[in-house]
């Protein structure tokens, strides 16, 4: 008796392993980030991938800013670096972002900051086309802080982005 006890007991603590690790449900459209390495919430095998609507239900950011490859101010709507690093639990000090075309760039898990860089879904309310440097584009709010206009800031801000890895 003690045996079926022990096994229906392990059997309900697996059912729950799910709930445990924060859940993180599978994409249901068509995914457009997936985020990989040092993570502790995985949703797809060893990744945590992402359609719109799933980045679109994290908590939402907007900011104005102009941009040294558009004219004039635009918003920009996304979630930010540090609630996608706090949710998935991302445990490494560098963020490798690479775009659709294998483009990559290193970020500094340090710049993932309250206030900081968003991965962008949107740009002036509409969401964004490969043609328009989308689907997803990291940008940061260059005009709120000096310190985001410079060079390293600049190469860091990687549009067409499609992946993310989490590195020591």
């Amino acid at each position: 008796m003690l045996r079926h006890i022990t096994l229906a007991t392990a059997a309900l603590a697996l059912s729950a392993l799910p709930l445990l690790a924060q859940d993180l449900a599978a994409p249901e459209g068509d995914v457009i980030l997936t985020v990989s390495g040092q993570i502790a919430t995985t949703n797809v095998d060893d990744t945590a991938q992402f359609d719109l609507e799933m980045l679109e239900d994290l908590d939402a950011t907007t900011f104005e800013t102009s941009t040294i490859w558009s004219e004039g101010t635009q918003t920009f709507q996304g979630v930010s670096l540090k609630v996608l690093a706090d949710r998935l639990g991302i445990d490494g000090a560098t963020l490798r972002a690479t775009a659709i075309n294998d483009y990559a760039v290193d970020i500094p898990l340090t710049d993932a900051v309250e206030g900081g860089p968003i991965i962008a879904y949107k740009m002036d309310d509409a969401t964004m086309s490969v043609r328009d440097k989308g689907p997803l584009w990291i940008v940061y709010p260059y005009d709120s802080d000096a310190a985001y206009r410079s060079e390293v800031i600049y190469s860091r801000s990687i549009w067409q982005l499609d992946r993310i890895e989490a590195l020591d």
